[in-house]
């Protein structure tokens, strides 16, 4: 474990002697439901001894430290929701590479471009160092103390604040500073905890909860003999890619090498990887998976007695050749996935955000779930998550669901003030929504490692420590089949600057809110070590089950086995209707590396090529050449986006990894306050998406906008990696003939 210089060295060792009851213990640090589990001790009181440790500078280095050698230590990474297990090689005092750490069940050793960009967010120039106050409009440096000063005047001494006028507005949260922030809230008579991801899954996970009573079940690709996937890009951005990539590589190893269906309107890096993959109009996916349900059910190889008739009755109704009608399938296209499906046992369909981001998008996820319970795949390679008696400390996921609830929040008024961590709700925000506009009356507070858009705004600034200096706790909504707890420790000592870790500074925030209850802790470090020693892990409640934590990068809980509770669905799913005026479907498509924005501000991620079009440091809309052909759009010509809600500009790019009635602009560009590296760099798709809501669970429907295109007949080059290197003397490298022409050539 690497040694933190946190104080100045004259500072005497911090110790705790306090005593707090069980009670306050077990809810302070998020372990309220082992109440019952440890309601037989003896003990009245836990005294807490985690304070009592030198702080050594690193001046005087471990005896294993060896000046030139690096030495790896196991943290987590932060970079995605996915939260991977990552080592950190250090060499003295700095961290100088990031990789996967072997022991996690999440990563398997691997590490994404995201995770190795790591240390550009690091080291970043653009980090904030020093806490900032509003004066005269303008956000001027300040200190500590007059920070949290300034924010205990605007939530505890003079504004009265009511019942849930307090807001909290967060990415992906979990472990204890999913805890800390739950109890900031409680401290103030709120709940209002908004958790907001634009690169989400949330509606698959809400059809995962009511049809197999599970909202995070186990997907176990490594399982499958074929997989079916509408949309769900689990090689690049959807949930846990790594994970998953892990277990892609099992499944396509020989001898049994399994088979990949990708049906989705706008081609992923998934869909680059597939057997066969299938363009179908946006918004009908869930059409065609009822088009399949009838054409299993019509083999009579399907000898699932439970399916109600109803239901029987209901799939009836989507004949085949009017389902490809609708969709724009080819006429062979559901025959021949019907057939793969039922010749390869188990296997494991999958949708992913781009079928939930449609108007009807409960409804087509629900009916791709039911091919899974058609199949028998439930139980297979769908298999419930133990239950946790720690389900404080469990993943709240984001979606945009809570953005559009916090934005209403925010213009009834009833909001008087919000702290923001992780989220940046004004850039992900669509113009139709009008929460830039209502963002001004609450006292708000951010706090960030970069000055982004929403960072700006705020009255207080506190600047966090980048996750590779700081500690923490954490556990993966998506993955290993267990709930594991990844443990985040400080790779280095602080770079530089004033910034505080998240949790210090969340447990700064409680002790103005609640001091008699944790006064008693000097730093989150203390917090941890007492949480983590009350775990009832079985004997490890110990100081070698916290080397050991420290050493693997996390430790699993011990969980009840679950069983799944199985709802036949009422699916009823029609086609999107045509608009005449914008025939075209805007496809906001999450992109490797950039993800939603987070990362342009780092210029490793810029330089890499998208997975698809090769294409750095800008922005491009992906059209398909007959629609190019029908619109007179060039390749590289700059073209006119717009919808009922706004424009765009941007240049064309003619590929046909797109449906005909797609345009798809890549997410992560388009930014107005986010550092030297990321402003005024592309355009930001989500700015013109309508407000339009999927019905079932009020996420936004961010794939149902419809646009119209022009051309400008302006053009600039588009700069793509390897982009002259296809041609050679003005011969293509690789000749190519279509099918078509060896059919009327009879060539063979």
């Amino acid at each position: 474990m690497p040694q933190i210089e946190d104080e100045p060295l004259n500072n005497k060792p911090k110790i705790l002697d306090e005593k707090v009851t069980r009670r306050e213990f077990m809810q302070v640090m998020g372990l309220g439901g082992l109440g019952v589990t440890l309601a037989g001790c003896d003990a009245t009181t836990i005294t807490i001894e985690e304070g009592k440790e030198d702080i050594v500078s690193y001046l005087s280095p471990e005896e294993y430290v060896i000046p030139g050698v690096g030495t790896w230590y196991a943290s987590t990474c932060l970079q995605c929701p996915a939260m991977c297990g990552i080592h950190g090689r250090v060499r003295e005092g700095r961290v100088l590479k990031i990789e996967g750490n072997p022991n996690s069940p999440v990563s398997h050793g691997k590490a994404c471009q995201m995770g190795q960009a790591g240390l550009q967010n690091h080291f970043n120039p653009d980090r904030l160092l020093s806490p900032m106050l509003r004066k005269n409009g303008e956000l001027v440096e300040t200190d500590w103390n007059s920070a949290l000063k300034k924010i205990k005047q605007h939530t505890v001494d003079d504004v009265g604040l009511g019942e849930d006028q307090v807001a909290w507005v967060t990415g992906t949260v979990s472990g204890h500073q999913k805890v800390l922030i739950n109890s900031h809230l409680e401290s103030l008579n709120s709940n209002q905890h908004f958790v907001n991801e634009t690169v989400n899954n949330s509606v698959w996970q809400r059809v995962s909860e009511d049809l197999l009573g599970d909202d995070a079940p186990t997907f176990s690709l490594d399982k499958a003999s074929l997989i079916l996937s509408f949309g769900a890009d689990f090689l690049g951005t959807m949930d846990s890619p790594i994970h998953y990539s892990n277990q892609y590589a099992k499944f396509r190893s020989l001898p049994n090498r399994g088979t990949l269906i990708q049906v989705e309107s706008k081609m992923s890096l998934t869909g680059a990887n597939a057997d066969l993959w299938i363009s179908l109009k946006p918004g009908t996916e869930g059409i065609f998976a009822m088009g399949l349900a009838q054409y299993l059910l019509n083999s009579g190889k399907i000898n699932n007695l439970s399916i109600p008739s109803t239901v029987r009755e209901r799939i009836s109704e989507y004949d085949v050749n009017n389902v490809n009608e609708i969709t724009g399938a080819s006429d062979d296209h559901i025959g021949r996935v019907g057939d793969a499906l039922l010749r390869s046992s188990p296997s494991l369909v999958l949708a992913g955000p781009s079928i939930g981001g449609h108007s009807n998008g409960y409804q087509a996820a629900s009916a791709i779930m039911m091919l899974n319970m058609l199949l028998g795949n439930i139980g297979k390679t769908i298999t419930p998550q133990p239950k946790t008696p720690l389900s404080d400390l469990k993943a709240r996921s984001g979606n945009t669901a809570d953005l559009v609830a916090f934005t209403n929040k925010l213009k009834s008024n009833d909001l008087k003030a919000v702290f923001f961590y992780g989220a940046n709700p004004v850039f992900s925000a669509p113009e139709s929504l009008g929460l830039k506009e209502t963002l001004d009356a609450p006292f708000k507070v951010a706090i960030s490692s970069f000055p982004d858009e929403t960072t700006m705004q705020a009255d207080v600034v506190l600047p966090a420590a980048s996750y590779l200096e700081d500690w923490g706790t954490h556990v993966a909504s998506q993955g290993p089949g267990q709930d594991v707890v990844s443990v985040q420790q400080p790779l280095m000592e602080k770079w530089k600057g004033t910034s505080k870790g998240v949790g210090d500074i969340v447990l700064d925030l409680l002790k103005t809110t609640a001091p008699e209850r944790y006064k008693v802790f000097p730093d989150y470090y203390s917090y941890l070590r007492g949480a983590l020693r009350a775990l009832p892990q079985g004997g490890l409640n110990d100081e070698s089950f916290w080397e050991q934590a420290l050493q693997n990068g996390s430790f699993a809980l011990k969980g009840r086995k679950q069983m799944f509770r199985l709802m036949w669905p009422d699916i009823n799913i029609s086609a999107p209707k045509k608009d005449e005026k914008y025939s075209l479907y805007l496809v906001p498509s999450p992109r490797v590396g950039l993800f939603d924005g987070r990362h342009a501000n780092l210029p490793w991620l810029q330089e890499s090529p998208d997975q698809i079009s090769k294409v750095v440091w800008d922005s491009w809309a992906e059209i398909h050449p007959t629609t190019a052909e029908s619109l007179g759009i060039s390749h590289g010509e700059v073209i006119n986006i717009s919808s009922n809600s706004g424009s765009i500009k941007t240049h064309a790019y003619i590929t046909k990894a797109v449906h005909r009635d797609v345009v798809a602009v890549p997410l992560g560009q388009g930014h107005e306050g986010y550092g030297r590296f990321a402003d005024g760099l592309g355009v930001n798709p989500l700015k013109i998406l309508s407000s339009e809501l999927e019905p079932k669970t009020g996420e936004l429907a961010m794939y149902s906008t419809t646009v119209k295109v022009t051309p400008t007949g302006e053009f600039e080059k588009i700069v793509r990696m390897g982009a002259d290197s296809d041609s050679q003397v003005g011969r293509g490298l690789v000749r190519t003939v279509s099918a078509t022409q060896v059919k009327l050539t009879g060539e063979s």
